[in-house]
């Protein structure tokens, strides 16, 4: 054993970072506390510096991790943060991406402890601790999980191959920066295959590889009745109140089997066969403690799919958030002048965003009564992703939990979208490897967030792993 750059190291094989973990364990817990203290809301520009300022810190750490070429690439947003180890230019080179910045912490006060401000609890699922945090799970825990694999590779020299990090600051807002830098960037990002961690797994006891992820069309809706906001005595039941008819035109999007009512919505959509939907009941799943879970009495869904069915091969239409009036405190009798509403539609391979995207448009325009103008804006989408369970790439994913779990993984798709993923394919020609370790129940994009200490170590544990066996396996 020895300490190189403050790093505790011995002379391992590479199947000894279960070692590296444990003698590094506080240090690898602390460091990503740092991380998590910084509040780097995309969504919202009164956090603009503090997104950079998380920039700057994952430069700083992939530095330390001993990556070469690291910098700071400007786009028409956030910066990208690049680094590379290139150990061979003849030797493959596996590209990781993730995302440094998150989803707002509101409602604030919904949270058991301040948002950035990170805490270590335990729970029932996490025993020995979860990191209580925004960003925790999604997507900094995970990410720093592959700065920490490639730092214990490099201070071993058991790297096999060649690296590069791609990490973004605006995945919370659609990625169009991202893509904006991939096209235009084609050598400096060229790979063979690409790793990431922004997904989960079924649980601590048995993992699971994301073998598919929906696609994403987001809009915001602005229906406007009268110039300006009346009496509700005076003009009540004489003139269109844009609440109620806001209400109204959502509540008709679905129909009484909570099919999407918008005409040519599912002309694209990929009917798996009776053998494939069997296939994916054998993921161990239990509806009673599901419903528990979420403290539900009953699911909800399109009728004729189950639940796993429903998250994962359906699309859906949602509405995140819908606004109008007075919301004060008291009360106050007004019609207000305009109603608003954010909606997403979670999508499956084939359904084309803009396409949908501009179906929704046209068809909420059309149910629109008169005396009512609406307006529908695009914020972003992207596509839905399927990569195949024979590449080399999932063999060796699996083989890798394999070695850390003692179990063999199951293939899933998830009910969430990664719009940037399938541009990869499409502008870089790789495949991507999901290789998640976040539970459902880590509460992403909600209040209390959290990540297991022990899902965050197993990370860094069995993502060298990969490596070498993706490296035997392309030899």
């Amino acid at each position: 054993m020895f300490v190189k750059n403050n790093i505790t190291v011995s002379i391992y094989t590479m199947k000894d970072s279960k070692q590296f973990v444990q003698e590094n364990k506080q240090r690898l817990i602390d460091e990503l506390i740092e991380l998590l203290k910084k509040p780097s809301i995309s969504a919202d520009s009164a956090y603009s510096q503090d997104v950079i300022n998380t920039a700057e810190a994952v430069k700083e750490n992939l530095i330390k991790a001993g990556c070469n070429n690291v910098e700071l690439c400007e786009t028409p947003g956030y910066p990208i943060v690049y680094g590379e180890k290139i150990i061979d230019p003849a030797l493959p080179t596996v590209l990781v991406y993730g995302h440094y910045d998150v989803q707002p912490a509101d409602p604030i006060e919904l949270w058991t402890s301040p948002p950035f401000e990170p805490v270590i609890k335990t729970t029932p699922i996490h025993p020995e601790g979860a990191i209580f945090a925004r960003g925790a799970c999604d997507d900094k825990g995970q990410m720093f999980m592959h700065v920490k694999a490639v730092e214990y590779m490099i201070a071993t020299n058991t790297l096999p191959c060649n690296v590069k990090f791609m990490i973004e600051g605006e995945e919370e807002v659609g990625s169009v920066s991202l893509g904006w830098f991939v096209k235009r960037n084609h050598d400096k990002l060229k790979n063979d295959i690409i790793l990431i961690s922004d997904t989960g797994m079924i649980s601590n006891q048995q993992p699971s590889i994301t073998t598919g992820l929906r696609g994403l069309s987001y809009v915001e809706v602005e229906v406007t009745g009268p110039n300006r906001d009346l009496h509700s005595g005076l003009y009540g039941g004489a003139v269109a109140n844009p609440i109620n008819v806001l209400t109204k035109m959502i509540a008709s999007l679905h129909d009484e089997n909570n099919h999407i009512t918008i005409p040519g919505f599912y002309d694209k959509v990929e009917e798996l066969s009776r053998e494939e939907r069997d296939e994916m009941a054998k993921r161990p799943f239990s509806l009673d403690d599901y419903k528990k879970a979420l403290d539900i009495d009953e699911v909800y869904g399109e009728a004729g799919y189950t639940t796993n069915e429903r998250n994962s091969i359906r699309p859906t239409l949602d509405v995140n958030g819908i606004w109008g009036g007075y919301t004060g405190e008291g009360a106050k009798t007004v019609i207000a002048s305009k109603a608003f509403a954010k909606i997403s539609m979670r999508l499956v391979p084939n359904q084309e965003w803009e396409e949908i995207t501009e179906l929704f448009k046209k068809h909420f325009e059309s149910i629109a009564p008169a005396g009512i103008k609406v307006e529908v804006k695009p914020h972003h989408g992207g596509q839905g992703y399927v990569t195949p369970i024979d590449s080399i790439g999932y063999q060796a994913a699996a083989k890798a939990y394999e070695d850390t779990f003692g179990v063999t993984p199951i293939p899933v798709r998830s009910g969430g979208s990664i719009p940037i993923v399938a541009l990869f394919e499409e502008e870089l020609g790789s495949k991507s490897i999901m290789m998640g370790f976040g539970l459902d129940s880590d509460a992403i994009h909600s209040p209390n967030e959290h990540f297991g200490v022990f899902n965050y170590l197993k990370g860094i544990e069995t993502i060298p792993l990969f490596y070498k066996y993706y490296m035997e396996l392309v030899k």
